[in-house]
């Protein structure tokens, strides 16, 4: 008989173990804000990386959101729902990032370019659209990276090429888990920068919309750059 390896669980896992439990005990509350991340740090005696991937995974659960300005607080919830283990949350780990992001600049900088030169009039209002959403919900994680998700997808779209648009969908999860990510940290972060996204999508939309692929093609390498950069500077 073949047995599963049981391996340890990371110091993060330990974190959102405990804080999950906190939560489900009444020891925190909804509506209750939750100590800074240097604070919470210092509380369990960890790195402010574990504390970062730790609300990460609570927030993939539904139990914590980020406010504009304010900081983290517990969500409301039925004790019910909380059913499943942490690893089945939507997080992934440094490896796969980085793999993901591999992924995105092979794919949409070539979709970038190929968009500017086969983009249609319906393409570019789509696109607008999604901009415009992005402005109007920075300050709704779920509206936000939705319209930021339909921003790329258009995009897709618009290089009038059925495979590549296919590939993008085979991986928009994943995508929308790492632009989910980034904007929590952009427009909620420390060091705040929602003008900075809004730039550099206006950026790829003006290339795009005067048809100039190289110039799609670099403002979508600019816009990859960042996001990496806002993630490895996050989880340091």
């Amino acid at each position: 008989m073949k047995y599963k390896q049981i391996k340890p669980k990371k110091i993060y896992e330990q974190v959102a173990d405990e804080l999950l439990s906190m939560i489900r005990e009444g020891k925190l509350k909804p509506g209750e804000k939750l100590s800074s991340v240097t604070q919470l740090a210092e509380n369990f005696q960890v790195g402010r990386s574990a504390i970062r991937e730790a609300l990460a995974t609570l927030r993939a659960m539904g139990l914590v959101e980020m406010k504009q300005g304010e900081g983290t607080y517990v969500k409301a919830f039925e004790p019910e729902e909380i059913v499943y283990p942490l690893q089945h949350a939507l997080l992934m780990s440094e490896e796969d990032r980085t793999e993901l992001m591999e992924v995105r600049h092979i794919l949409e900088t070539g979709i970038a370019a190929s968009a500017a030169l086969n983009r249609s009039d319906e393409d570019l209002v789509q696109m607008e659209q999604a901009l415009a959403e992005m402005k109007e919900f920075a300050g709704d994680p779920e509206k936000g990276e939705k319209a930021d998700l339909a921003f790329h997808m258009t995009i897709a779209h618009a290089a009038q090429n059925k495979l590549l648009l296919r590939l993008m969908h085979h991986v928009s999860d994943l995508t929308g888990e790492s632009m989910r990510e980034t904007r929590q940290i952009c427009l909620f972060g420390e060091n705040a920068a929602p003008e900075e996204l809004n730039k550099q999508h206006e950026a790829i939309l003006d290339a795009i919309r005067t048809k100039q692929p190289e110039q799609a093609r670099l403002a979508m390498v600019a816009h990859l750059e960042y996001v990496e950069g806002v993630l490895r500077n996050y989880m340091e």
